[in-house]
């Protein structure tokens, strides 16, 4: 499951933040931050991506680098979100 979502955020990671240049691979465990590939504008927009995209809630609390730092860590923690929103609807 979480490589559909990964396939879907390495996207648009690669045309919004990285203007389509595809000449550097991007590893699935790279870190977005300490790579300079997103900053602290690029993780609100990141934000507002998921939560359009995925149909989650992503509360403050939960905008931190475990959760948004790599792609791995994205697509784990937009899958987490999907699966507890089915448990409650």
């Amino acid at each position: 499951m979480t490589s559909g979502f990964a396939t879907q955020i390495r996207a648009f990671i690669v045309e919004n933040y990285l203007f389509g240049d595809t000449s550097h691979p991007l590893d699935d465990k790279t870190s977005l931050i300490e790579t300079d590939i997103i900053d602290s504008t690029g993780v609100l927009e990141l934000v507002t991506y998921l939560e359009d995209t995925f149909q989650i809630s992503v509360h403050d609390s939960e905008i931190v680098p475990a959760n948004l730092d790599s792609i791995a860590s994205i697509a784990s923690y937009v899958a987490s979100k999907t699966i507890l929103q089915r448990s409650v609807a």
